[in-house]
């Protein structure tokens, strides 16, 4: 008997959560064998209602766990959500976006696969959110091949399933308010020769709301990430 949490961070989404919730409450019933399994999605101190619409939307939802934080940004909600499945002991965390680029119609195969692998992380072959995306995933996926000596499929593909157990063994290496930890589990996974699988996904353009990384935050946290993976790279074998 597997527990599933399905780790969902949101922020200002009030457009796009009740179809997020649509989505994805159909998954985690139908990998709730022990009862224990949760869609867990994290309101990071939104400003619109997206968190009361959540509480609203889990008042017949007993599989809907919504919680709330203040906003630190999406690594930072990424993160508590994987503490929160590490400590309410889940076997499996599953982490998407909110956005509704992600099919849940994928994941089946994700699942089918659990046994097998450590971490099966999805691959955006075709990028529904534009060129200048892809150029960006390209260009990390580059410099882990620089400074890791990793080779990456899709680093941070928000569409990935992964053993608590697994994420538990790497999540104390990262700052509790790291802005990109999914490209770092990634790494670690990697590096440490984890057993790794990549299976393509399709990946949409955003279903609705305000895309709130523009390029310019790209380009800062992108000047931040190579001095970040510098550091992390004298710790990777501790």
């Amino acid at each position: 008997m597997d527990k599933l949490y399905i780790v969902i961070p949101a922020y200002n989404e009030s457009e796009n959560i009740k179809a997020c919730v649509d989505d994805w409450y159909p998954v985690v019933e139908a990998h709730n064998e022990d009862g224990g399994s949760r869609l867990v999605i994290i309101n990071d101190g939104s400003k619109d209602n997206t968190y009361e619409i959540l509480q609203e939307l889990a008042k017949d939802r007993p599989l809907l766990l919504p919680l709330t934080k203040p906003n630190g940004g999406h690594g930072s909600t990424v993160l508590f959500g994987y503490r929160y499945a590490i400590g309410n002991k889940a076997d499996y965390v599953f982490q998407t976006d909110s956005d509704g680029q992600t099919d849940p119609s994928e994941f089946g195969q994700f699942w089918d696969l659990r046994n097998e692998y450590d971490a099966i992380l999805g691959e955006r072959v075709v990028r529904g959110d534009g060129k200048s995306r892809k150029f960006v995933e390209n260009t990390v996926c580059f410099l882990l091949r620089l400074i890791f000596k990793v080779k990456a499929k899709d680093a941070n593909a928000p569409f990935r399933l992964m053993k608590t157990s697994v994420v538990a063994k790497y999540i104390d290496k990262l700052p509790k308010d790291y802005n990109i930890p999914n490209i770092m589990f990634t790494t670690y996974f990697l590096h440490h020769k984890e057993k790794v699988r990549f299976i393509p996904i399709t990946f949409k353009p955003r279903q609705g709301g305000t895309n709130s990384i523009n390029i310019k935050k790209i380009i800062k946290i992108g000047w931040k990430a190579v001095g970040d993976f510098r550091r992390l790279k004298k710790d990777i074998d501790n």
